[in-house]
């Protein structure tokens, strides 16, 4: 994070600070989220201050700073005839000085929520006696919270309590927080008290007098440490600063941050995402891009447009907050277009819904490529290329760590070498798949896993009993998910380890209702009861197996190893002709390879 030239760091008097946030000089950045505290915190907060004890820093951004520009709004609860330009932001202290506010200083009934979360109207009273008592645990039996029409009723709405007057609040000994601050108020409010009971009137004058020293004046001196940002500060120091202080609890995005920035210039992001999400929603494989992967896509073209002036590409945090507003405006649409051309890209690669991508961050660099490239560049010589990348890096696994900086070198590269033909970008180069690596992929998780599951299917895998294209049934909505070849059951019985059968080696994307017609039958019982139930001959049964890569001769004798040896070689030749480069087989590899990404599937 850059270096702050400026911080400055001093105390003021909640009372100093409170009244700021009244008149309208301390306000908040409009990325803040809503008030939320419940009344049991509120409760506790109050019980700090009147105990002087500390309560936290507020930190604040000094206004003024040209490249921090954000949409102002108000705490909750103030009401100002004419909103001013602020001289401060909060960033850090929004929930306790909200709170504080609304209770000493709003005159109005708190809005807040219980233990369950239901919301509540409350007003905010001290238990004279019991804050004058030792020992008193002041949060859970002093400071108290009533409803609305300061009445508490029983289940059958019988009146239990009531401080609906100053004389029935102060007969209760309920001081009003409300008035803390308020020298008239407290006035009347203690007079009214004193002369409650003219013939006790010393005894309720000293109980008073104790009650000034001990709980009204911590109220009155009470400091809080301030923490202010000068006008120097970045944007992304902002950000940043604001996700290790806030103490809301709810993690602070770029996407705020920016959407604040552009509300500055009174452009509503959070609507133009909204609408362009709907958009990309209306396409299953798009159906989880979220406002980051968005925005770093318009990043990264942006600052390749503006390469010549700044020399960088990239879509780190802090290029995303550099994003200017004509930027956005100029590439938005192109790069929702970019991910639309991505989607049908990905669907001729049998990738059809987001579960299926083996890498969300992936797209958003194809994203990307397309947005930069004309649209009359689609050529399929650019298609073959981007399907060559997008395989490499699939399998090649190189979109699993570094992200930023593999999508910065891709779409430069990718360019270079569609436009000139120039050499190969770095994740073609980069791009490696060990022998081994099939072995160990075991889970849906794994972008190899998926990568292999897409090919079966582009390569035209077949269902073993209606002999449809998966991919056919996929969009007839037949429920379709990747299955044992040698049933697990059958393994079991057989002595086969589970790090073999469970292996995608032996698995293959078939309909629900052929993996039930399987169950846990060996491979020769079932192919022959699937053949006379279709019905259909040996060779067209040949033809589906085939389709899978999978040696028909084996899976009928029942063989195991001799097919996991044959669909193991073959499944690396698929892999192969989708990186475009041979692959060494390591004539070990069945004994040397590991077991990782174990994870038991509920099929066969």
């Amino acid at each position: 994070m850059p270096a702050i030239a400026s911080i400055q760091s001093n105390t003021q008097f909640l009372l100093q600070l409170l009244q700021s946030t009244k008149e309208g000089k301390t306000q908040l950045p409009d990325f803040q989220r809503s008030w939320v505290w419940k009344d049991e915190q509120i409760r506790s907060l109050l019980a700090s201050v009147s105990l002087s004890y500390p309560i936290g820093a507020v930190m604040m951004l000094k206004t003024g700073n040209k490249s921090v520009r954000f949409k102002n709004r108000l705490l909750e609860g103030v009401v100002c005839k004419e909103l001013q330009t602020p001289e401060q932001l909060l960033l850090d202290g929004q929930q306790r000085m909200t709170s504080l506010f609304q209770v000493l200083l709003s005159g109005k009934p708190v809005k807040t929520k219980d233990v369950r979360g239901k919301e509540i109207y409350r007003w905010y009273y001290i238990d004279i006696a019991k804050a004058l008592t030792p020992n008193c645990d002041r949060e859970e039996e002093a400071i108290i919270s009533v409803p609305l029409e300061k009445i508490r009723r029983n289940l059958r709405g019988e009146i239990q309590e009531d401080y609906s007057t100053i004389e029935k609040e102060c007969n209760a000994g309920l001081f009003p927080l409300q008035l803390v601050f308020d020298d008239l108020g407290k006035s009347n409010w203690m007079h009214a008290y004193l002369q409650l009971n003219p013939a006790n009137m010393q005894q309720r004058l000293n109980c008073w007098t104790n009650f000034v020293q001990e709980v009204i004046q911590p109220f009155l001196h009470y400091q809080v440490p301030i923490i202010l940002l000068g006008t120097d500060t970045p944007r992304e120091a902002v950000c940043q600063v604001f996700e290790k202080v806030n103490q809301g609890g709810v993690a602070l995005s770029v996407f705020d941050l920016i959407t604040a920035t552009y509300a500055a210039d009174e452009f509503n992001l959070r609507e133009d995402w909204t609408t362009r999400q709907k958009r990309l929603k209306q396409l299953a494989v798009l159906g989880n891009v979220q406002n980051t992967d968005f925005l770093q896509a318009v990043t990264l073209v942006a600052t390749w447009n503006r390469k010549e002036q700044s020399g960088t590409i990239s879509c780190t945090r802090r290029d995303i907050l550099k994003l200017t507003l004509k930027e956005y405006k100029d590439w938005a649409e192109k790069v929702i277009g970019g991910f639309e051309e991505a989607a049908k890209l990905l669907h001729t690669q049998k990738i059809f819904t987001a579960g299926e991508l083996p890498y969300q961050s992936q797209l958003t660099a194809l994203a990307a490529i397309f947005a930069a490239l004309e649209k009359d560049s689609f050529s399929d010589t650019v298609c073959a290329k981007l399907v060559h990348w997008y395989w490499c890096g699939v399998f090649g696994e190189l979109y699993s760590g570094a992200i930023e900086s593999r999508l910065a070198k891709d779409l430069p590269q990718m360019l270079k070498w569609i436009n000139s033909g120039d050499s190969e970008p770095d994740t073609i180069k980069d791009a490696d798949f060990s022998p081994n690596r099939l072995l160990r992929l075991y889970t849906r998780r794994s972008a190899a896993y998926k990568g292999l599951s897409a090919l079966l299917l582009r390569d035209k895998g077949c269902d073993f009993f209606t002999g449809f294209e998966i991919d056919a049934l996929i969009d007839h909505s037949e429920p379709i998910d990747i299955h044992h070849i040698f049933p697990r059951s059958w393994c079991k019985k057989n002595g086969i380890e589970a790090e073999l059968y469970d292996s995608v080696v032996n698995k293959a994307p078939l309909s629900s209702k052929t993996n039930k017609m399987i169950g846990g039958n060996a491979p020769s019982v079932y192919l022959s009861a699937l053949q006379k139930k279709a019905p259909m001959t040996e060779e067209r049964m040949n033809e589906l197996l085939l389709s899978h890569v999978i040696d028909p001769v084996a899976l009928r004798a029942d063989n195991f190893e001799i097919f996991f040896q044959t669909r193991h070689k073959a499944l690396l030749e698929r892999i192969e002709r989708a990186m475009g480069k041979k692959i060494l087989l390591d004539t070990n590899q069945l004994e040397d390879a590991e077991r990782v990404e174990y994870d038991e599937e509920l099929d066969n």
